[in-house]
């Protein structure tokens, strides 16, 4: 699954590819993040009835047909064609969610040990996501899941699941309505190992309160400790 994430860049969010096509609202101002949660508001990426634009929208998918608002956080990629939930956005409504790495978590007996993962090259990654809008009392809100894939070899070590990052060679194909289902399910594929690299962080991460450049500090996993400053 993916349940925690950082985008910290400095610069204003945008798409690199094509980035001439997006016109009005192709850009956003966001402050560093570093511990994105469920339910807080994520920058997405994605067509929204005007031609592509970048929003702040509320990470947890709720469909628009739902009775209770429940969010689903994540989608997983065999299951998006079967899952009602997921069906109509995966056809219709897809985005792509920015983001500068993701946590995840060791059990060790009582404890979590949570790592930070990121590309090598520490590039912003492109998370695939399908969104939908509900509305509730007369609002009308924008919400959004991160679908999720088979862990690669490294994630493996601590999780089963993990997002499915695009490469960039596929992200505008993604988001094209007249993109066939096998080819976007030809995309969801694990993002290969030898592409990331991952380091143990401290527990402050825990808590979604935290939300500071220390976070991603690399800490001596046995004794909990610092190792070094970026």
């Amino acid at each position: 699954m993916c349940g925690r994430y950082t985008l910290h860049t400095r610069d204003r969010i945008e798409l690199k590819w094509r980035a001439s096509e997006l016109g009005r609202g192709s850009t956003i101002d966001v402050e560093p993040r570093y511990n994105i949660a469920p339910t807080q508001e994520v920058v997405v990426i994605a067509d929204f009835g005007r031609g592509f634009e970048v929003r702040l929208i509320s990470w947890g998918l709720i469909p628009s047909w739902s009775s209770d608002g429940k969010p689903f956080i994540n989608a997983r990629a065999e299951t998006l064609e079967e899952r009602p939930s997921f069906n109509e956005s995966f056809r219709l409504r897809r985005c792509l969610i920015p983001a500068s790495g993701f946590f995840e978590w060791r059990r060790s007996g009582k404890e979590k040990r949570p790592f930070y993962f990121q590309a090598q090259d520490e590039a912003t990654l492109a998370f695939a996501g399908i969104w939908d809008t509900w509305s509730h009392q007369g609002k009308v809100i924008a919400t959004c899941a991160i679908i999720t894939t088979p862990a690669n070899e490294l994630v493996a070590e601590l999780h089963n699941r993990m997002p499915a990052i695009l490469p960039a060679e596929v992200q505008r194909a993604w988001l094209d309505r007249s993109t066939n289902r096998i080819d976007l399910l030809e995309m969801l594929k694990p993002f290969p190992a030898s592409r990331m690299k991952k380091h143990p962080v401290g527990t402050r991460v825990n808590s979604t309160e935290n939300d500071s450049p220390d976070l991603l500090i690399p800490v001596d996993v046995e004794v909990g400790q610092t190792l070094s400053l970026f």
